[in-house]
């Protein structure tokens, strides 16, 4: 028997070793999948598609426009680090009209932020995906999301949205009570936790001495009891800022971030195992059809 020369061995272990390392190296982001790839990105991610909802708007006078897309993009691309599956390119066509007073700010018509919406749902599952993750950086999209959720069950579909919903706990809120230096109570928009977020991904793009160049106090320009109305942040934050992003640092950011990231690599994990939401959906369908 012939003896195959070390050189050949050597040879086959490299190309081997590339192959494998070419398959771990699977990207995550939908834009950066060939299509070669595709296929294995589906079964990867167990036909799993992560949609981060951000939004641009006016973040206080000292950190950018894009802060709330460039928080929830970095969750679940550090998320998928851990936990495989697909995360849709950046999406900031949510519901922002209560800023449009302020500059770079974009806010679509209602009609359009609905449609675009449940186009990208649909096209996303068209190509593939079964299980579709909302996660949301910006604090005037969980209605929106909440009720999008809701009307999927109004005509049959083939897919499952989830919004991912972080939560806290006692050992977390002490930690973030031992760093924070400002009033918890007044911390919303670019506010310290925000800004320090934003601080710990992109500390570039932050410009901190300009924090106390305007005000986030609360104005409390008005106060109707039990009444809600459409114009209570203008009313309370005209400056579209709400906190003190002066006392921000990337410390209190990485610790919020990295809580909010374990809980969405568990969220992930979990929903790429359940196989009860679609089932349910299923049964529910046929249970629709036959009242008809």
């Amino acid at each position: 028997m012939k003896r195959i020369p070390s050189f050949l061995f050597a040879l086959g272990f490299v190309i081997l070793m590339s192959q494998q390392a070419t398959a771990q190296k699977l990207p995550a982001r939908w834009d950066e999948i060939t299509a070669a790839d595709w296929d294995n990105a589906l079964t990867k991610s167990n036909k799993t598609c992560i949609l981060p909802i951000g939004i641009l708007e006016k973040h206080g006078p000292h950190v950018p426009m894009g802060s709330d897309l460039i928080r929830v993009r970095e969750y679940a691309l550090r998320a998928t680090q851990k936990e495989y599956a697909v995360v849709f390119p950046d999406y900031f066509y949510g519901q922002i009209n209560e800023a449009k007073h302020q500059p770079g700010v974009f806010a679509l018509p209602e009609r359009v932020v609905w449609d675009l919406l449940e186009s990208t749902c649909d096209e996303i599952a068209r190509n593939g995906f079964n299980k579709i993750i909302i996660i949301n950086g910006h604090g005037g999209n969980p209605e929106l999301i909440k009720y999008f959720i809701q009307t999927r069950l109004e005509r049959e579909r083939n897919y499952a949205v989830y919004f991912f919903q972080p939560s806290s706990d006692s050992a977390f809120n002490r930690q973030v009570a031992a760093l924070r230096r400002s009033d918890a109570a007044g911390d919303q928009h670019a506010g310290e936790k925000e800004t320090s977020e934003v601080l710990y991904f992109r500390p570039d793009l932050v410009q901190l001495d300009s924090a106390k160049n305007e005000s986030g106090k609360n104005q409390n320009r008005l106060s109707i009891p039990n009444v809600y109305t459409g114009i209570w942040w203008y009313a309370d934050y005209p400056n579209h800022y709400a906190g003190e992003g002066d006392k921000a640092t990337a410390t209190l950011g990485k610790v919020i971030a990295d809580h909010t990231i374990s809980q969405l690599i568990d969220a992930v994990k979990a929903i790429k195992s359940d196989n009860k939401t679609l089932m349910l959906q299923k049964e529910f369908y046929d249970r629709v059809k036959k009242r008809k």
